[in-house]
């Protein structure tokens, strides 16, 4: 319900710096949180035996036809964690990965539910293309993290059964 009314130049500038501030500040915050909390909830971020380990988003949407199109806010402001490629292979580095997968895909769950805010000072129509705005904006990032991650933990899995396996001798 719009409760504060403006004249469209500034509800238009409203927004976009609205947008800039949630953006940042969800990022930030989300940067902040301790790999802990990601490594203890896994349960949160645990792929659905419908998403077929991750190939739903590949069968659905084609992922990897898109996903190096998509920016990587570390790139942007120089901090984090670039998930643009896999740089080392070995156990921790893919730990590490997959704990960044997590916190990229709750920064992108959190930055939906702001645009309701947005009805405060927008009328109604104007308040929905914010919703659509943020789902459209948020959900490819939220796909790629659930499209990556079964990858990484496979791996991980795969690593730890060979780190266990004997050698066999060579005869």
């Amino acid at each position: 319900m719009q409760l504060i009314y403006l004249p469209n130049t500034w509800t238009i500038l409203i927004d976009v710096i609205a947008w800039y501030i949630f953006h940042l500040s969800i990022s930030w915050a989300a940067r902040n949180i301790s790999n802990e909390f990601f490594w203890k909830k896994q349960e949160w971020f645990r792929i659905r035996k419908w998403e077929k380990s991750g190939a739903i988003w590949q069968k659905r949407f084609r992922v990897r036809s898109w996903k190096p199109y998509l920016p990587d806010g570390t790139k942007i402001t120089k901090k984090g964690f670039d998930k643009t490629h896999l740089k080392h292979f070995d156990q921790a580095s893919l730990q590490h990965f997959v704990i960044e997968t997590r916190r990229g895909e709750f920064a992108h769950w959190m930055m939906i539910p702001p645009a309701f805010l947005f009805f405060l000072w927008n009328p109604p129509w104007a308040g929905w293309i914010m919703v659509a705005y943020a789902f459209v904006a948020n959900l490819p990032f939220i796909i790629v993290q659930r499209y990556n991650r079964p990858r990484l933990e496979r791996l991980i899995q795969r690593k730890e059964q060979l780190a266990k396996e004997p050698l066999k001798e060579v005869v």
